[in-house]
């Protein structure tokens, strides 16, 4: 299996390549397949030896090599997060349909976390036909009424959140707690759980710095949804049965 990896390692920063392309033009709604890969600021077309992923990053020092340009550190870090976390799909459920499922499910989730964190942004056309993808193959998987059990409950909790909270929930996050569920299933409260807490820290820096105004300051969520479910993914389990080993 270890020889195997970079077989899975170098697909997943080409993945990722295109993953930043996916990020930086759905929310400006602009196709990702036409026109090819160019700077986003000279819009100059670039050459195949500088879109290597990473390695072209690090000789360009960051920057567009026409005009200079910084190019978003955030391209560097959607290609070795993708890459990562297929290794760790790969390692973790093996050649399988899980695998697959988890694969796209991680792949929507970096996109996600990318666009809500600079735009505020959970893109329909992403999130939505990734969690159709995962339902189908995490059933397929193992049938069972599990997956779709844990998108529907998932899925509803937030959305009464985002009814009785809308300044603080979006529908996006809805949406994207319903791919979740698919992927976790009967451990996707775990994820919510600790997306929760995790959300609690720049909740409890913002209070401490801006005191009663920090209340209508929004925070984007997607980003802790996504931390919960690749945690839950790989050790939701052991997370889990500890917890029910403790009551």
């Amino acid at each position: 299996m270890i020889l195997v990896l970079p077989l899975v390692f170098f697909p997943g920063l080409a993945l990722g390549s295109f993953l930043g392309v996916v990020a930086a033009r759905v929310p400006l709604r602009r196709s990702v397949v036409r026109p090819g890969s160019a700077c986003m600021s000279c819009e100059t077309p670039i050459s195949w030896y500088d879109n290597v992923p990473v390695l072209s990053y690090t000789l360009l020092r960051g920057r567009c090599r026409r005009c200079g340009v910084k190019i978003p550190p955030r391209d560097l870090a959607i290609e070795l997060t993708t890459a990562l976390l297929l290794v760790a799909c790969v390692l973790a459920f093996g050649f399988t349909l899980k695998t697959l499922a988890a694969a796209i499910a991680c792949g929507a989730l970096v996109v996600a976390t990318a666009t809500d964190l600079e735009r505020r942004i959970v893109p329909n056309n992403v999130v939505v036909p990734a969690a159709v993808a995962v339902l189908v193959l995490m059933t397929v998987y193992d049938p069972s009424p599990e997956w779709a059990i844990g998108a529907v409950g998932l899925a509803g909790f937030l959305f009464l959140a985002a009814l009785a909270y809308p300044g603080g929930m979006g529908m996006g996050d809805v949406k994207l707690a319903f791919m979740i569920g698919a992927l976790l299933g009967r451990t996707a409260p775990v994820a919510l759980m600790i997306a929760l807490f995790a959300a609690l820290v720049p909740s409890v820096v913002m209070i401490a710095r801006h005191g009663t105004r920090a209340r209508k300051m929004a925070i984007p969520f997607g980003p802790f949804l996504a931390f919960g479910a690749v945690v839950t993914l790989f050790a939701g389990e052991a997370i889990l049965n500890a917890y029910l080993g403790h009551m």
